[in-house]
């Protein structure tokens, strides 16, 4: 088993990617610790991983809560050895529809929190761990009313850089996986109505190289790659798991 014994802390990981990673990573021997903000779906992902996940209830936006979820860690495990940085989210807003308290959730959702769980995990991860921090398609193509997301998730890209370089000297392996069209909830969640969305997702789906939205499971199996030994030479890099949707010209 590729994770066999190693401690895995997971955030974002109710649903979607997340919690198929989750799923994943337990099947190859990890020791699965699932962070999320919301109680009921937290316990609900927990049965999914058979009772076997410690489950930490934690809002990323507020540092003292991201802090609270590595004790937890580090009181059951006495360390982490990987981490997927993958909550985030966002709503649909045009340009003229931003305001400050959006550009701050935003930022709070998918840098700050992202930011500071690496930071806060890193203190008690061992050397030759993994980190792997979900970016998206929109790093490299502009979209319409997704300027908040794209620009966090740039941001996001950005650190497994600077972050990778910093913690290279401990052996630590920093990278990202980049989704594309992936069939998960966070769709549903962006704010639109689902005409529009059916809409949207057509059209997306012409200019997909391999005509379909991914599926979760299909990104849990690139995370697992990042996150092993397989990939024990690559830090500082993007996975794209887009099918084909950014590198072919439509």
């Amino acid at each position: 088993m590729k994770l066999k014994n190693k401690v895995a802390f997971i955030t974002g990981g109710t649903s979607g990617i997340g919690l198929e990673t989750a799923k994943l990573f337990q099947s190859e021997g990890a020791n699965v610790v699932l962070v999320g903000s919301n109680e009921s779906r937290l316990a609900a992902a927990g049965k999914e991983l058979n009772g076997n996940a410690l489950l930490v209830r934690a809002d990323i936006r507020k540092v003292v809560e991201i802090e609270r979820a590595v004790e937890a860690t580090r009181s059951k495990y006495g360390r982490i050895d990987v981490l997927f940085a993958n909550a985030g989210a966002t709503t649909v807003a045009p340009l003229e529809a931003v305001t400050e308290e959006y550009v701050a959730e935003n930022l709070a959702l998918n840098f700050t929190g992202t930011f500071f769980t690496i930071q806060k995990a890193a203190a008690i991860m061992t050397e030759g761990g993994s980190i792997v921090v979900t970016t998206s398609f929109l790093n490299t193509i502009g979209f319409p009313g997704l300027s908040m997301l794209a620009a966090t998730k740039a941001a996001a890209r950005s650190l497994v850089r600077t972050l990778g370089a910093e913690l290279a000297p401990r052996g630590i392996r920093v990278n990202a996986v980049c989704p594309g069209a992936i069939a998960t909830p966070f769709y549903s969640k962006i704010g639109l109505a689902d005409a529009t969305l059916s809409e949207v997702a057509a059209s997306i789906t012409q200019k997909i190289g391999l005509k379909r939205f991914g599926e979760a499971t299909e990104l849990a199996k690139a995370v697992l790659f990042l996150a092993s030994d397989d990939a024990s030479y690559t830090t500082g890099a993007a996975l794209v798991v887009d099918g084909g949707l950014t590198q072919f010209w439509r």
